[in-house]
């Protein structure tokens, strides 16, 4: 075997690539294939219940399936940007929470690196970080005390991730002088760069970016596009952004896939996308003109 390594959290991650000369189970940055999430919950009914019927009701229980992840596989390379749209309630949410072993999948296989995240959870979450749209604070705690605290749980000094912590804040357009002031005293748009800035310190080689830039202003939203394209191109990054800015998915996106009712139904570049989109009335297809049909 000939074996390449990658430098990560202060270890070295050695994968076996080439065998007689052949590639053999090449390592993907990111492979889901086949994975299936069901959940159950009460079946819901819009028929009008009288008293008692609502009291049968509740004592029945009668379940209903929900898919929300349904078979879905996918794979990113070192240094890729990968794309996911959807509605709201489509699955991408629940995606992001099985790669980062939030929830296990019911069928399926995931790995990070070559890492399976049932087997090797721990190993996986080292090397991994995550955005959500509703990320949570110690909300009377400043956003330096939030950081620290949770860098430290990476085994980070607090004053590496305060130095850190600064510099990554500034780069995302927050004021420095800020960083004292409890989180609940903060805007929507600063908490969110706090929280940007949160997933970044631990140097994450798979980044999961769940709506990043919601709820952020347009120059702080640029701020923030431009620093996740200076990620991937610095570190080779592995990233994973699901949103609904058509505009920023083409701009930041080297493939993008679209999701429904926990399926993918379609998967390429932009331009393989719109190339497969029929376009209304000759005009050139968008990658709205995609999303919509």
């Amino acid at each position: 075997y000939i074996e390449d390594s990658m430098k990560c959290q202060g270890f070295w991650r050695s994968f076996s690539l080439v065998e007689e000369k052949k590639v053999v189970n090449p390592i993907h940055g990111l492979a889901v294939r086949g994975v299936t999430k069901h959940f159950r919950r009460t079946k819901r009914t819009k028929k009008k219940l009288r008293f008692h019927q609502k009291i049968l009701n509740f004592f029945k229980r009668e379940k209903e399936v929900i898919r929300a992840v349904n078979d879905i596989s996918l794979e990113v390379n070192i240094g890729e940007i990968y794309g996911i749209l959807g509605a709201n309630g489509s699955g991408k949410s629940t995606l992001i929470r099985l790669i980062t072993t939030l929830l296990l999948p019911d069928r399926g296989s995931i790995h990070v690196f070559g890492d399976d995240v049932v087997t090797h959870s721990l190993k996986v979450r080292q090397v991994m970080n995550r955005v959500s749209v509703e990320a949570s604070f110690f909300k009377r705690l400043s956003s330096a005390e939030n950081l620290i605290y949770a860098t430290r749980l990476y085994g980070i000094s607090a004053t590496e991730a305060e130095r850190k912590a600064e510099r990554i804040l500034e780069r995302l357009g927050f004021d420095a002088a800020r960083m004292d002031e409890e989180m609940e005293q903060l805007s929507r748009g600063m908490q969110q760069k706090v929280a940007i800035a949160r997933a970044l310190l631990t140097t994450p080689m798979l980044l999961l970016l769940d709506e990043p830039t919601t709820g952020l202003d347009p120059k702080s939203k640029r701020d923030v596009q431009a620093f996740i394209e200076e990620i991937r191109r610095e570190r080779k990054a592995v990233i994973v952004l699901t949103t609904h800015d058509m505009v920023e998915a083409e701009k930041l996106c080297d493939r993008i896939a679209i999701i429904d009712n926990g399926r993918f139904i379609a998967e390429g570049t932009v331009e393989e996308l719109i190339a497969n989109t029929p376009s209304e009335n000759g005009a050139p297809g968008t990658l709205e003109d995609v999303f919509i049909a």
